[in-house]
């Protein structure tokens, strides 16, 4: 079999409907609305790293904070009911970074209706994938007056040489579409060809076992190699091999 073969053969495997009982992708998946999603998503995607138990466990605890409508609290708030988030942390992502995350959504969806518009918008119908809408976001993110300095560690950008795992994958689950009801495919004006592969340690250990990234450093230059050999294979959806990558590396089999 080769490579093409077995990690088509792979996606498919692993992207299916059981895959979100123990993915951090469930958090999202609770809600219907559009706005809820994003934000449920975006925070998910953020607090991820580490193990995926301790991810879902602390997303459910942040939004149980919010009451499970993650629009109407931030758009709804008082300065009582903030007073819970005060307490919320994992790892290094404490009050600060909570209470920016809520006046960046407050003060964002007072004026649109989608998150999609936060990236799109600096990106060009042809650009070959959305590293401009990564450096054009993280810009838009922090561009409120009262933005913390230490919290510009826990939303990346291409600009530091950051692989962006954690916005890439955020990109997966809104704009990839298909019919195994994983992702959400929610978002139109992003191209699944245009997105780039959430490079995390099993992807990047799996990727190298298999002959796909050889640059020695996981940077962002790394994310676009190994996204362009993938594109070698599915040039309009290369980052369906997530799931095959990510799969593999968690069930140990490479």
């Amino acid at each position: 079999m080769d490579l093409a073969q077995f990690l088509t053969e792979q996606a498919q495997r692993y992207n299916q409907p059981n895959f979100i009982a123990d993915d951090p992708i469930q958090i999202p998946h609770r809600f219907s609305k559009l706005p809820d999603i994003e934000i449920a998503a975006f925070w998910t995607a953020m607090l991820a790293w580490g193990q995926r138990k301790t991810i879902i466990q602390k997303c459910t605890e942040l939004l149980t904070m919010m009451d499970n409508a993650p629009l109407d609290f931030v758009l709804g708030h008082t300065d009582s009911d903030l007073r819970p988030l005060t307490r919320f942390g994992i790892r290094t992502f404490n009050a600060t970074d909570t209470l920016y995350f809520v006046s960046f959504f407050a003060w964002y969806y007072r004026q649109y209706a989608s998150l999609e518009t936060a990236f799109a918008q600096y990106l060009r119908a042809e650009s070959p994938h959305v590293g401009d809408a990564l450096k054009g976001f993280h810009q838009l993110f922090f561009s409120l007056n009262d933005a913390p300095q230490r919290t510009r560690k826990h939303v990346a950008t291409p600009e530091r040489g950051s692989t962006c795992k954690r916005l890439n994958m955020f990109l997966r689950w809104m704009v990839r579409r298909d019919s195994n009801g994983v992702d959400f495919g929610l978002w139109q004006q992003i191209k699944p060809a245009q997105l780039l592969i959430p490079l995390d340690v099993h992807v990047e250990r799996v990727s190298r076992a298999l002959g796909l990234l050889n640059r020695p450093q996981t940077d962002w230059k790394a994310v676009l190699e190994l996204t362009e050999n993938l594109r070698q294979i599915d040039p309009n959806d290369p980052v369906r091999f997530d799931f095959a990558l990510f799969g593999l590396g968690v069930a140990g089999r490479v």
